[in-house]
């Protein structure tokens, strides 16, 4: 897959180049022109616009889970994701039609802050996805991921969060948003304290 694209609108400025001679004496006496003439010169600058671009951004630097009801022996703490929101500030006829953009997630394993066991991401994180901004007919969430599978850990488990139900084209220009509800589900014997894990979030095209 390829990384995001950031496709630019080519802004055109029109200069024009006045040449400047400089007329000196050849021995004493001043040089005197035999005739003048003169050129008008101009120029039009066009207005210095961004160009487009496809970019992510994250209303959040951080999520805080919380216990919650257990289900059996386990222990189950949830939160929600900040927002993710995918904003495409370019021009439709600008962007490959056959081109689509994605976000998936991928999250470390939970360290203990006082060297207590690491919980495994891959068995006891999940998340489920939302919509929260955006037209539904353009974009659509990522499938639920249930505590104990894969998540992002290993190589090529990265989840979906939010995707293109049709191609970039279509899309552009717009905003897009999704979150979701973050479960860590664990044993009742995990080790008390405090943990810590990093979701990492990426915008790709291709």
């Amino acid at each position: 897959m390829m990384t995001s694209t950031r496709n630019g609108l080519g802004a055109r400025i029109g200069v024009a180049a006045l040449g400047i001679g400089i007329l000196t004496a050849l021995g004493s006496g001043a040089a005197i022109a035999a005739t003048e003439d003169s050129v008008d010169v101009s120029v039009e600058i066009e207005p210095n616009a961004e160009p487009g671009a496809l970019a992510l951004t994250v209303a959040g630097e951080s999520a805080a889970l919380t216990e919650t009801d257990s289900i059996g022996t386990d222990r189950v703490f949830t939160g929600t994701l900040p927002t993710v929101t995918v904003t495409d500030t370019r021009l439709a006829e600008d962007v490959d039609p056959a081109a689509y953009w994605y976000v998936l997630g991928s999250i470390t394993d939970f360290a203990g802050d006082a060297d207590q066991p690491d919980i495994l991401a891959d068995d006891a994180f999940g998340w489920a996805p939302a919509i929260t901004a955006g037209d539904p007919s353009l974009v659509s969430e990522g499938d639920v991921v249930l505590p104990g599978a894969p998540f992002g850990s290993g190589f090529g488990d990265d989840q979906e969060l939010l995707a293109l139900a049709d191609n970039s084209a279509a899309a552009a220009p717009g905003a897009y948003s999704a979150n979701a509800e973050l479960t860590l589900r664990t044993p009742g014997t995990v080790a008390p304290g405090s943990y810590a894990a990093t979701i990492t979030l990426s915008l790709f095209e291709g």
